[in-house]
């Protein structure tokens, strides 16, 4: 069976001309109802050092498998990110790929609609915000870890 034929088009993005954003670090985004924090190795070996822990010990403490993948676990009665703490991430200047491409998730960008409703969960998106421009959004795009591409 061969694989679907892909379309090529010069046609830009929706978001061609930017997208307002700026970061609030309110920490909803690290909020919500139950999901993934996907981590690579690389990022779990720069956390647990981060943390000055072992590999062995930050895995059996932070880590969950799921279809063959790492995430991190979540606070069981919230569903917050485990690192999320008076709504401040405390491995910040450590955070994974994932967290730190947010917004520019492939499943926010799908449409101005997608765009809105993610809006609801996040106040850094709103009309008062600078404009971050299509140079800066598409590369953070094309780094999306969430498995949900475009």
């Amino acid at each position: 069976m061969s694989e679907p034929l892909k379309v090529l088009s010069n046609e830009k993005p929706w978001y061609s001309e930017g997208l307002r954003f700026k970061c609030t670090e309110c920490g909803q985004c690290c909020t919500g109802g139950p999901g993934y924090a996907w981590v690579t190795k690389e990022e779990i070996e720069t956390i647990a050092s981060h943390l000055g822990m072992t590999v062995k010990d930050f895995g059996k403490r932070y880590l969950r498998s799921v279809y063959g993948r790492y995430s991190l676990v979540e606070k069981k009665e919230t569903y917050d990110c485990i690192f999320l703490k008076d709504k401040k991430c405390q491995i910040y200047q450590v955070r994974p790929t994932q967290c730190r491409t947010f917004p520019w998730w492939a499943e926010n960008l799908k449409s101005p609609e997608a765009w809105k409703e993610a809006a609801k969960h996040c106040e850094g998106i709103s009309c008062d915000a600078p404009v971050v421009p299509f140079e800066e959004i598409q590369p953070q795009l094309e780094r999306d870890v969430t498995g949900e591409g475009l």
